[in-house]
């Protein structure tokens, strides 16, 4: 009998930086090559979970070029709100390449009251819920070559085009100690430098109407105190160092005390730092001393908002007072916080958000505080109340409000610059330029306008990496902006949904129009998840555009002040001069694109002395530490 095979594959949330971590755990993938295996198809398929270190760093093109290779019998695609674009575009350049390939979806992205994705071309098979048992279903019904539709949870793609209804829900019931975690299972790998996600429950006793977790399920499903001791011990031995515990609300289940005594037991020197979310409700100081001992570094609290009609309308209950009191417990045992803080829920004002502030500031709770706008998911009961609450949202993802029967767009907007103004601090990660070196990777192209053949442009508009650097120089920017704007518009044709940094190198002055030019070209780009989250972001980041001027360039001081007002501009320079002007970079100078030799003690002082911002680097190992040690993009306890 001929083997088939069976590949999954999660894309990551576009990182802020080529070389920050990605956090992306192809968790939900693994899951299923588990059930797979636990089903009895590991004699009839070949299970691959995608392995992160391509799904993160191959662009569109070379990925899809990748999975279409072996013509796959069939694909997963875990869907996300930061990835189900990019996913679906994948799904239909693996079945242009490999036709007779089955695509199936799942995912939170995948519910019936879910009509942006139920009009998407590129997969034969969506399901609602949870895909252990459904997968077992479709793979055996593939086999047999019968009919997929009438699947519980299951919408099939009919020859005219259309998705026939989901089957009935699939009831929750099988218990988690079924499938073992893909890690132990060897389908996901253990990497020190990336969290490592446990799941020991599913299911919410929260009914938060914003919330997927309700509606999707709202019992409990646990793994017993003994079952988690001995994951927590079997991740350890395999070299995890972070554990992420992906339990809705960590502390709801019942045996709460005892599962920290299991990971006291696991963990008896704190080799691994814990993370999870958990209600304040009932957290008491004997909790905080036990979550400290067993290995919590970092906790996250949802404080939502500080009112209490809006906490009621929207299902989450409790009080700032609770929140506050639990924070302070946690702190007093030297665990780290995150505090929500959502912009745009129904009933809540502008001026509730700037009392959230006022009250985190009240209780030195500022600096852990996570301030952002509400996000109108499928499948949560918010998305079915949203006409009658006067919800107006972004019908693509993230799904982000627009407006609400009690703040309008520039409220809303000014809501969240008064906050980020008051904390002192951006709220979301300011995109970094990818300026290093060409090398490895297909990820920087450079041409030169003026001589560049057309080899050297073709090569210029080849599949590239997940994110990219296209250098453009000439003695005439200006001048060559139509061919600028062809070897853009090249590359957002290979790589649509790549991440796209525009270069310039001038040898003399441009027309500051040109960068209008060149923004509305980037802007005629592909839209999706990214473009839609940095046209939010404060600072205009909408088009990854900048300038570097070389170090023997000589330019008028007034040019390049009105030059750094519209985009990002850096010199480059050695280290010795990074070093000399460290505290005026990014501030009274242009930044530094640091070249040439590097010394580990020069690189620690401009740390200590310059804005991480202002400094990138031409080498890619230096660079790489920038981003991850400094800059703070690693994965938790990287």
């Amino acid at each position: 009998m001929t083997r088939k095979t069976l590949k999954l594959v999660q894309l990551p949330v576009p990182p802020p930086a080529a070389f920050a971590a990605t956090g992306n755990v192809p968790l939900a993938a693994g899951c299923l090559g588990v059930a797979a295996q636990v089903h009895g198809f590991s004699d009839r398929y070949d299970v691959e979970v995608v392995a992160p270190s391509l799904t993160d760093s191959l662009g569109d093109t070379q990925l899809a070029e990748r999975l279409a290779a072996s013509e796959p019998d069939v694909l997963g695609l875990s869907l996300y709100l930061w990835n189900v674009e990019r996913s679906l575009h994948l799904a239909r350049e693996v079945k242009r390449r490999a036709p007779r390939t089955l695509v199936m979806v799942g995912g939170p992205e995948v519910s019936d009251d879910n009509e942006w994705l139920r009009r998407q071309p590129g997969y034969d098979v969506a399901v609602a819920g949870e895909g252990e048992e459904a997968l077992a279903d479709l793979l055996e019904r593939s086999l047999d070559r019968r009919a997929l539709a009438g699947l519980p949870g299951v919408s099939v793609r009919t020859p005219d085009g259309s998705l026939t209804p989901f089957g009935p829900k699939r009831a929750a019931k099988f218990a988690l100690s079924q499938y073992a975690s893909p890690y132990l299972a060897g389908l996901v790998p253990v990497e020190p430098e990336r969290s490592v996600y446990v799941e020991g429950a599913r299911g919410c006793r929260s009914k938060c109407t914003f919330c997927f977790y309700p509606k999707a399920e709202s019992g409990l499903r646990l793994l017993d105190p003994s079952q988690v001791e001995a994951l927590v011990r079997g991740l350890r031995e395999r070299g995890a160092k972070e554990l992420s515990f992906l339990d809705p609300t960590f502390n709801h289940r019942p045996d709460f005390e005892l599962v920290l005594e299991a990971l006291i037991r696991a963990n008896p020197n704190r080799e691994l730092s814990f993370f999870a979310e958990v209600r304040p409700e009932g957290l008491s100081a004997k909790h905080a001393a036990m979550l400290a001992q067993a290995g919590f570094t970092r906790l996250e609290l949802g404080l939502q908002s500080v009112s209490a009609k809006t906490l009621k309308r929207v299902k989450r209950g409790g009080n700032p007072a609770m929140v506050a009191a639990a924070a302070k417990l946690m702190r007093s045992e030297g665990i780290d916080l995150l505090l929500d803080l959502i912009v745009g829920l129904p009933g809540d004002t502008a001026d509730d958000v700037a009392r959230g502030v006022d009250y985190l500031e009240k209780h030195q709770l500022g600096a852990f505080a996570q301030v952002f706008a509400l996000f109108v998911l499928p499948g949560t009961a918010m998305r079915d109340t949203a006409l009658e609450d006067g919800l107006v949202f972004e019908p693509e993802p993230p799904y982000r409000i627009i407006r609400t029967a009690t703040m309008d767009e520039r409220a809303i907007a000014d809501a969240l610059s008064d906050a980020e103004a008051r904390l002192g601090r951006r709220l979301e990660a300011r995109p970094r330029p990818h300026l290093v070196d060409a090398g490895p990777l297909n990820d920087v192209f450079r041409l030169d306008l003026d001589t560049a053949t057309g080899e050297e442009r073709a090569l210029a508009a080849r599949a590239g990496a997940q994110q990219v650097a296209l250098w453009l120089e000439a003695d005439d920017l200006f001048e060559r902006r139509a061919a600028a704007r062809e070897a853009i518009a090249a590359r957002q044709a290979i790589d649509p949904y790549a991440t796209l940094d525009v270069v310039l190198v001038p040898r003399a002055p441009f027309p500051l129009d040109l960068l209008d030019v060149l923004t509305a070209q980037l802007a005629a780009g592909t839209k999706h998840y990214e473009t839609r989250a940095r046209a939010h972001r404060s600072g205009g980041d909408v088009a990854r555009l900048s300038v570097v001027l070389s170090a023997s360039a000589v330019f008028p001081e007034d040019w390049v002040e009105a030059l750094r007002g519209e985009v990002p501009v850096f010199r480059e320079q050695p280290l010795s001069r990074a070093l000399a002007d460290a505290e005026r970079l990014g501030d009274s100078l242009p930044c530094a694109r640091v070249t040439g030799p590097l010394d580990a003690a020069g690189v620690a002082r401009l740390e200590a002395l310059a804005d991480p911002e202002g400094v990138v680097f031409a080498d890619r190992a230096a660079e790489t530490h920038w981003q991850r040690a400094v800059l703070g993009y690693g994965d938790a306890g990287a």
